[in-house]
């Protein structure tokens, strides 16, 4: 298989700072990589660095002569004024530049150069590549193709851009994050797109069903090292233990001997000349290895919780609306106690709107809500908390609490909080500036949870938070003595954390369904087998004998015949059109007028084939 990308003794720093140090890495033609790492590890910067939008400090970086690459940003920015469609042709797709040209051709006086841009549009096929486009934008739930980049929401704009990349059909796909603000219907379309699409992929992300089904080799940055596994995400899951009880036993020898061997560096110079010089130098390599850190394992945190009684929140006749756009449409609920229950639907369906008016920020328009004496709500919102940059991370979690009660007479300070929390004593003494996007959203878990609260309400806990992050959060969830409310995308996260789930499918209507999410996939793909089953029996008509079949009308028969002479005759326009722009002859009017009659010839066609085939099967 010939190799798409060579990576070489790559080494990137800032200042003391080393993210990864002599790594190296190849990728194949239709090789599948998912790139894993904690947060502040270096995962968007290798991917900058090998998208050629950041430097590094040595190695060497080579692409196979003439690979197309797209990349796919985490957080993609366009020129606001540019429209949806605009923003699409933003690229460096050969296709997207000719058209780029042609429009610029026919918004100048003269049309120079026309007759050359028709043919070459012609040979690359590109009268097809805006329709692709607004195929993958419809697919991404973006339909409104004239709306301005700027009035755009973040997650739109994310979607756009992944758009953008997937018309290119790039032979290497570089993707950071591509499933953070799809729903769960996108992501499930962009997971067959990617396990179908020849394409080699390298990928940051945490939706670890969609590592699972769409990666087949696992790469690792840990301890500025990288790591690699050839399989999927399960199969990462088992080898990476094995290799941290590997490191933790080779650890721990060190330790053992190294305290030996520091006894005899101790001693005067004159009791160890007549030593062997390789020893002296075996010794500091030694005293590398025994001052790694081992890796913790099956970390678990169970904060106590406060104490949380019967009656949690009861919702009446709720209903909200913004304009046209319904919310809640007579919505009764009662939510029990110890409930973890999940929300999912589409973008838009009202998800966070419903988060908002159980917290109190938002009142519904009618209808009651009341909530239990004794619920204290801890509230993760997608916005974050904003930090003072000039804050250090240990000085944000002191100033909620000091100390964190774990009940049983147990307790944490806050700097051991932060630790389980991946936060080492050395990154707790940074300034929060300093944080990468991802460690800021786990520092905000962090002011969330230890504010002792016993109903928590998570709005997208998931988006940029590291896997390790994950199972540490997954873990508390699972034994956490209170309420949980979780709205997420990751079917991984709500498999784990959920028992019960509302499926906000727009407009007021809300499905209340007893199960996860994986129930509830089953459960749907069922109902849909059973309509698709009952659909022919509907339709069929009864009949016993042959003679039973419906004929054709006279008024059918006669379209039949008129339908059959009108594709004759495009048939033939087509072919002396076709002849007319192959001549050399037509001024370049003739020929941008005779090639846009070509593509509605074209149409046509296949609008009365399409109907003299449903009247064939009649007469038949």
């Amino acid at each position: 298989m010939a190799c798409h990308l060579q990576i070489e003794n790559l080494t990137k720093s800032f200042g003391d700072l080393i993210l990864f140090q002599n790594i190296s890495l190849g990728i194949d033609e239709k090789q599948k990589v998912g790139l894993i790492a904690q947060n502040g590890k270096g995962k968007t910067t290798l991917l900058n660095i090998i998208a050629g939008k950041e430097g590094y400090d040595s190695g060497n970086i080579s692409f196979r002569r003439g690979l197309r690459v797209g990349y796919l940003e985490q957080s993609p920015q366009y020129p606001g004024e540019l429209t949806v469609l605009e923003a699409c042709f933003q690229s460096s797709n050969s296709t997207a530049r000719l058209i780029q040209e042609y429009e610029q051709c026919l918004h100048t006086e003269g049309h120079p150069g026309m007759e050359n841009l028709l043919m070459r549009m012609e040979h690359e096929k590109a009268w097809e590549y805006e329709t692709k486009i607004k195929q993958i934008l419809s697919k991404l739930k973006i339909n409104d193709f004239n709306q301005k980049v700027r009035h755009l929401s973040g997650g739109q704009l994310k979607r756009v851009a992944l758009a953008n990349v997937l018309i290119m059909e790039p032979e290497l796909l570089i993707l950071d994050e591509p499933t953070n603000h799809l729903d769960l219907d996108m992501t499930e379309w962009l997971e067959s797109y990617l396990k179908h699409n020849p394409a080699s992929l390298l990928m940051v992300t945490h939706d670890r069903y969609f590592l699972d089904r769409v990666c087949s080799e696992i790469i690792e940055i840990d301890n500025q090292q990288l790591y690699a596994y050839k399989g999927n995400y399960a199969y990462y899951l088992e080898k990476r233990q094995e290799r941290i009880h590997a490191a933790n036993a080779e650890i721990t020898k060190a330790n053992n001997l190294y305290r030996t061997e520091l006894e005899w560096m101790r001693r005067m110079p004159q009791a160890r000349g007549h030593k062997a010089r390789y020893r002296e130098e075996a010794f500091y390599e030694l005293e590398k290895t025994a001052k790694q850190r081992t890796t913790q394992q099956n970390i678990t945190l169970d904060v106590k919780s406060s104490y949380i009684g019967n009656k949690i929140f009861e919702a009446e006749h709720l209903y909200k609306s913004f304009g046209n756009i319904t919310i809640l449409n007579d919505f009764s609920y009662i939510f029990s106690r110890y409930e973890k229950m999940g929300i999912i639907g589409d973008n838009g369906t009202g998800k966070s709107t419903f988060i908002k008016i159980l917290t109190g920020e938002v009142q519904p328009d009618s209808g009651t809500l009341e909530i239990g004496e004794t619920v204290r709500f801890g509230y993760y919102s997608q916005n974050g908390l904003q930090f003072d940059g000039q804050t250090k991370v240990i000085d944000v979690v002191r100033n909620i609490a000091d100390i964190i009660e774990l009940g049983n007479n147990k307790r944490l300070t806050a700097s051991q909080f932060l630790q389980y929390f991946l936060f080492t004593p050395e990154k707790q003494h940074d300034y929060v500036c300093k944080l990468s996007g991802g460690e800021r959203r786990r520092l905000y878990l962090c002011t969330v949870l230890m504010a002792n609260p016993n109903f928590l309400v998570l709005d997208e806990p998931t988006n940029d938070l590291d896997i390790a992050t994950l199972h540490i959060l997954e873990d508390y969830l699972v034994h956490f003595k209170g309420c949980v409310i979780v709205v997420s995308h990751d079917r991984f996260f709500m498999d784990k954390v959920v028992d019960h789930i509302l499926v906000f499918k727009g407009q007021g209507e809300i499905q209340d369904f007893p199960g996860n999410y994986s129930d509830y996939r089953k459960w749907k793909s069922v109902q849909e087998q059973q309509k698709q089953a009952e659909k022919p029996k509907a339709n069929a008509t009864p009949r016993s004998r042959n003679n039973d079949k419906r004929k054709l009308t006279y008024k059918e028969r006669l379209e039949l015949q008129q339908i059959e002479k009108d594709i004759e005759a495009l048939e033939a326009e087509k072919k002396k059109l076709e002849a007319a722009l192959c001549s050399g002859t037509l001024s370049v009017e003739e020929l941008t007028t005779q090639s846009i009659r070509v593509a509605e010839i074209g149409k046509l066609i296949d609008e009365k084939s399409t109907r003299w085939l449903e009247l064939s099967e009649i007469e038949e």
